[in-house]
C-alpha cells in the first residue's frame, strides 16, 4: 500500500491509500477518486513531504530538536496561553470554580491558586480543574 497526499481542483487537501502508483493513476483516469469535502473528481497528487530530503539540517534546526529545549518552549507557550485566555481570580480560585460549577456565576476560563484542602473540596464536589505549573518568566530560552 502507498499513501498519497491529494488535492482537488477546489484546493481541498486529503490523503488517499492505493495498492501502488498504477492503481492511483488508473482510478484517477476513471474519475473514481473524489474529494471527501466537495466530491470533486479532478484530483492531483501532491509532492510528499517525506520525499523531500535535505543534506543536513541547518544548525538552528538541530538546536530546535533538543528535547529539554522543546519542553521548555512548550511549557512557556502553554503558560502564555493560560495567562492570555484565562481570568486571574488569584486566591479565590476554589470559590470562583464552585460558583461556576453550581451555576451561580457565568462559565468562563479562570486561573488562580488554591490550597491542597481547597483542591480536595473541588474534587469532592466534582469540579474539573487542571494544575499547570508555570515556568519562571525570566527564562530567555526560546
Amino acid at each position: 500500500m502507498i499513501a498519497y497526499d491529494l488535492r482537488c481542483a477546489k484546493g481541498h487537501g486529503f490523503e488517499g491509500w492505493f495498492e501502488d502508483a498504477e492503481a492511483f493513476l488508473d482510478q484517477q483516469r476513471r474519475g473514481l477518486i473524489a474529494c471527501p469535502v466537495c466530491n470533486d473528481t479532478r484530483i492531483e497528487r501532491l509532492p510528499s513531504r517525506f520525499a523531500i530530503r535535505a543534506s543536513q539540517p541547518p544548525p538552528a534546526e538541530a538546536e530546535d530538536l533538543d528535547p529539554p529545549r522543546l519542553l521548555r518552549r512548550l511549557q512557556r507557550r502553554i503558560a502564555a496561553y493560560v495567562q492570555n485566555h484565562f481570568e486571574d481570580v488569584g486566591s479565590d480560585f476554589a470559590k470562583e470554580a464552585l460558583k461556576i460549577h453550581y451555576g451561580v456565576s457565568e462559565p468562563r476560563n479562570i486561573r488562580g491558586v488554591s490550597t491542597p484542602q481547597e483542591e480536595r473540596l473541588l474534587v469532592e464536589e466534582g469540579v474539573a480543574f487542571l494544575k499547570v505549573p508555570l515556568p519562571p518568566s525570566t527564562e530567555t530560552d526560546s
